[in-house]
């Protein structure tokens, strides 16, 4: 307890005869896939539709048992080199499966009747827009073969291509103070109290990359050359177009939220250069001292025992059932809490539906920043709760949403810790929240124009880790600005995100400014509200599955595809820093 997560809610261990029986399982349940669709019947529509549902739903529940547990293994320990042999195994056998999922998505996408085939079946009928998507999908669909042959090629391409990146990064080592590291450890020094440690920290962070930069280069330029080919194949304009429809949302909406966000960024920019007068620069913020804490921290200093008890308090007052939820995470050990060797770095929650738990990854260090992490990472958690009761096949949200629940719960606590604090803590714990918000504002916004600009260029060009450096200097040029010093900026910022090393999953950025501003507008809401807001706040997360972004938003009474919703929400940010400036030029 309060150490690592147990993972005996999948397996015991390798050896476990459930872990053997479950493959067993899979190979035979796919063999059933292939049957069920082998024997789908336009004159039997409902019937033959229900039988391949019914398979996929159980292999969907055992695939995600078997990959989610050598997942969060090879998480905690990136040289797992049983896990690694399973995960090539599963993928094998999920990429098998590929033709078959075509013809029966392309099966129920060509009938004429499927609304009235759907409505025919209880079962099918909480599939609605499960078959709605797969009719809306059918224009970007390749052939059976190109389907299959594109999955299986995946495998030792763009998912193998991630990997390497996960390997570098996570056993590079830093040279620190006459000792060895890791990148996640010395990252973890950039909010440290001694200015002397944030910049030798960052020295030594960049020095590093050298050792992995070229191999990391291969990986992105790879990895987005699959992407613009798998575009291209399907049909979509570009992969910013593959990525919004993969995110269920309008293009109209990304555009309100970029324009908003381009609106406000002279005030970051003013709060960034005021920050570094206070720190004594005169030139703009130098990237090591972006996280650098301002004011006076208070008295607490955070074990994970106390971490456990704080939020359980704090969430209580909010929504008993978050609390409930919190308590069962740290008793029930659910997180992986430190970083060492071979642990990946930075902090994620897996939603474990078949299991009615959640998985969290942390690497805590005792700060309220760990705290807040914490905080945010158990929001994944207690979304994946409002979905358990759908059926398997549809637990899965968007990008776009996924943020919404976890910024919401740093809400809750950031915002009563500052209400609770005066003085110089109340100052440092204010400059912390406009920190974080312009990560998720400033810093997304230079990420985007990174990964728009690779993309674009990887259609005809190999850029090399020289090439991305100039590429990630410019983005954050335009996206800072003169907040910070140009002589200080961070060239390697593509080399430790693992955002951009999905082949599956493009321009995991702008996710993070959607769910932070989301978020903040339904907060607006609950201040409004009260009590009255908590059932919608959980049915708005139960249709993040089953629904549009913009549908889901609606359920709350906000309209996404117009900047005014955005402007209003960076807003209750641009007030905060006039507010830190005041306070802090007095």
């Amino acid at each position: 307890m309060y150490n690592t997560w147990s993972l005996d809610v999948f397996y015991s261990g390798i050896d476990d005869p459930k872990l053997a029986s479950d493959m067993e399982r899979v190979e035979a349940t796919i063999g059933h896939f292939r049957e069920a669709v082998a024997a789908l019947d336009k004159e039997n529509a409902a019937a033959t539709l229900r039988r391949v549902i019914e398979v996929k739903e159980e292999l969907t529940v055992l695939i995600r048992r078997l990959a989610g547990y050598f997942s969060l293994r090879r998480s905690a320990d990136s040289s797992d080199s049983e896990g690694a042999s399973y995960q090539t195994k599963i993928s094998a056998l999920i990429a098998s499966t590929t033709k078959d999922n075509v013809l029966f998505q392309k099966f129920a996408g060509d009938l004429p009747n499927l609304d009235s085939v759907i409505e025919s079946d209880e079962l099918l009928s909480q599939y609605k827009f499960y078959f709605e998507e797969i009719k809306n999908d059918m224009s970007h669909m390749m052939s059976d073969e190109a389907e299959a042959l594109f999955a299986r090629m995946n495998i030792s391409g763009g998912r193998a291509w991630g990997d390497l990146f996960s390997h570098l990064t996570s056993t590079v080592k830093v040279d620190y103070n006459g000792e060895t590291t890791s990148l996640s450890a010395i990252r973890g020094l950039a909010d440290s109290e001694d200015p002397d440690v944030r910049k030798a920290a960052f020295e030594a962070e960049i020095a590093c990359y050298d050792k992995i930069k070229d191999s990391i280069a291969f990986s992105l330029n790879s990895i987005k050359a699959q992407v613009n080919l798998e575009a291209e194949l399907r049909g979509y304009e570009d992969p910013l177009a593959m990525t919004l429809a993969q995110s269920r949302m309008k293009k109209a909406t990304l555009d309100a939220m970029l324009e908003a966000m381009r609106e406000a960024m002279p005030a970051f920019r003013k709060y960034l250069r005021h920050k570094a007068k206070l720190l004594g620069y005169e030139n703009g913020l130098p990237w090591y001292e972006i996280l650098a804490p301002m004011g006076e921290a208070g008295s607490d200093s955070f074990t994970v025992e106390y971490a456990h008890e704080y939020l359980v308090e704090h969430f209580s007052s909010f929504a008993p059932d978050l609390a409930d939820m919190v308590d069962r995470a740290f008793k029930e050990e659910w997180i992986d809490f430190y970083p060492r060797a071979g642990k990946v770095g930075g902090a994620f929650c897996s939603n474990l539906p078949f299991a009615g738990q959640s998985r969290i990854l942390t690497n805590f260090s005792g700060s309220f920043g760990s705290v807040v992490t914490l905080a945010h990472e158990l929001g994944h958690a207690y979304h994946g709760e409002q979905i358990q009761s759908h059926r398997p096949l549809n637990t899965g949200y968007t990008m776009p949403v996924a943020e919404t629940a976890s910024n919401f719960n740093e809400l809750i606590i950031v915002n009563d810790a500052i209400a609770k604090s005066e003085g110089e803590e109340k100052i440092r714990l204010i400059e912390s929240q406009i920190q974080d918000s312009t990560q998720i504002i400033v810093d997304i916004y230079s990420r985007f124009l990174f990964e728009d600009e690779v993309i674009r260029r990887r259609k005809d060009t190999f850029l090399y880790a020289n090439d991305l450096e100039e590429i990630m200097i410019n983005a954050q040029k335009e996206s800072y600005g003169d907040g910070l010093d140009h002589n200080c900026l961070h060239p390697y910022m593509w080399c430790c995100k693992s955002h951009y090393y999905r082949a599956g999953l493009s321009y995991y950025n702008f996710p993070y400014a959607f769910g932070g501003l989301f978020s903040r507008g339904l907060y607006a809401k609950y201040l409004e509200e009260g009590d009255a807001f908590l059932p919608k706040y959980r049915e708005l997360l139960r249709a993040t599955t089953v629904d549009t972004v913009e549908n889901v938003a609606a359920i709350a009474g906000i309209d996404l595809t117009r900047p005014d919703f955005w402007r209003e929400s960076l807003k209750t940010i641009t007030d905060q820093i006039d507010m830190f400036i005041a306070e802090t030029s007095k």
